[in-house]
């Protein structure tokens, strides 16, 4: 049953509904929509897309060895793989995350020093996997920093105990970190491996590995993995709750904050993690478009783009409705997603009103002050706020109604504003 491998940590998480009323005055709690017999208004959910396992070169299963699932697939990856992700963000104007896995990167074999890393253990050798695409891929990841943003995933993926792989790096499979002496130090190679191949700071988002991952404390720590990761500069985790432990500890439904850290459910993936040269289909359950790398390329690397435009098929659409948005980059979901869950409004008469009291419980968690709102309506309108800056307002039409996109940026600790709309 291999190919249930991994489909065991990527179970269903249902997104609730959105209640719809057809009054005057309706209620909006958030994660939903609201109309009355003028207008639909929505917060919506914005869509993340997050790639796993993206860094290996050779792309064997080699778990019945003892060694690491890798992606799966039947050749090795070649830097056109990496262009991939660059070219479906340019394709729908987002960043997409990269959750890499660096030990296919080192160049001097640095790895054998913390032997419960890797396979080879103190005779780690990486010879092979070191020439001149390394420097290919990594010139195309400096290159597309607005439509590729390298996340932290983990080094060897697993965890070596003696000569035996166990999952994962980062938490065993009840969810309890590792040792933390051994925590630190894998966090300390990943970090120099990012230096051996000047690939950037250390990254600010992580989806851990295999996805094993403890919500709060685990086991006798005491100290949090999502605190442990704070410390190197990490604010946003991105994990299934279906099979993290302590899932019931996130106090937001779609998301938790775990130490200061967000953390994010992901829900399902569409394809399974070694589907290769697959279009993808299916309509997306949550605010998590995930993706292993395989899921994204073609067994001819140089038809890599024909999987790439499935995708870019398949998502593009999520823009033009009216409950969800393409994030642009992982600071503007982090942000749209605490409105979307926090954020109420209520439609009356010739107003929006909107409730900020809960999100702004959350302020440490918005990285800017602008929120989206989108409004669907039969009659041309236009849109006026004494207490909320409209910065930009994007108009499509949708059969025979307008569907208006509101660039919203809201005074700092405000509770409630209100929005007025008439027909223009």
């Amino acid at each position: 049953m291999q190919n249930m491998t991994r489909r065991e940590f990527t179970r269903k998480s249902a997104l609730a509904g959105a209640g719809f009323a057809a009054s005057n005055f309706v209620a909006f709690a958030g994660k939903g929509s609201v109309r009355n017999a003028e207008l639909s208004v929505s917060i919506p959910m914005p869509i993340q897309i997050v790639i796993d396992d993206v860094g290996w070169w050779s792309g064997e299963d080699g778990h019945e060895r003892q060694q690491p699932y890798r992606t799966g697939i039947s050749r090795n990856h070649v830097p056109a793989d990496y262009q991939a992700i660059a070219d479906l963000g340019i394709k729908l104007g987002v960043r997409p995350q990269a959750a890499t896995i660096l030990c296919q990167w080192d160049r001097e074999n640095m790895l054998r020093n913390v032997p419960t890393i890797t396979w080879m253990r103190e005779k780690w050798d990486n010879s092979k996997w070191v020439g001149p695409w390394l420097d290919e891929a990594a010139d195309i990841i400096r290159n597309n920093q607005n439509h590729y943003e390298l996340t932290m995933h983990g080094v060897g993926h697993e965890y070596w105990k003696d000569e035996n792989m166990t999952r994962a790096e980062w938490a065993d499979s009840s969810g309890t970190m590792r040792p933390l002496d051994q925590v630190e130090l894998h966090l300390d190679c990943f970090e120099k491996l990012l230096h051996q191949n000047q690939l950037g700071a250390f990254p600010t988002s992580f989806v851990p590995t295999a996805f094993l991952h403890g919500f709060g404390l685990t086991g006798d720590h005491q100290i949090s993995m999502a605190e442990v990761v704070k410390k190197r500069g990490i604010h946003y985790i991105n994990t299934p709750f279906s099979n993290m432990y302590n899932a019931e500890g996130a106090q937001f439904g779609l998301f938790g904050v775990d130490s200061g850290v967000i953390t994010i459910d992901r829900g399902e993936d569409l394809l399974h993690w070694d589907d290769f040269g697959k279009k993808p289909r299916g309509a997306l359950t949550g605010p998590t478009c995930g993706l292993h790398w395989p899921n994204l390329l073609h067994p001819d690397p140089n038809r890599n783009s024909e999987i790439v435009e499935a995708w870019v098929k398949l998502l593009k659409p999520y823009n033009d409705q009216l409950d969800t948005l393409l994030a642009k980059n992982s600071l503007s979901f982090r942000n749209q997603l605490v409105h979307h869950v926090c954020t109420k409004a209520q439609i009356r008469e010739d107003k929006i009103y909107i409730d900020f009291v809960e999100t702004n419980k959350l302020n440490d968690q918005l990285s800017t002050n602008q929120l989206i709102v989108k409004i669907e309506s039969e009659k041309k309108l236009r849109f006026i706020s004494d207490d909320l800056k409209i910065t930009d307002a994007k108009i499509a039409q949708r059969r025979d109604r307008h569907l208006y996109t509101l660039e919203i940026d809201k005074i700092k600790n405000i509770d409630k504003a209100v929005v007025k709309f008439e027909v223009s």
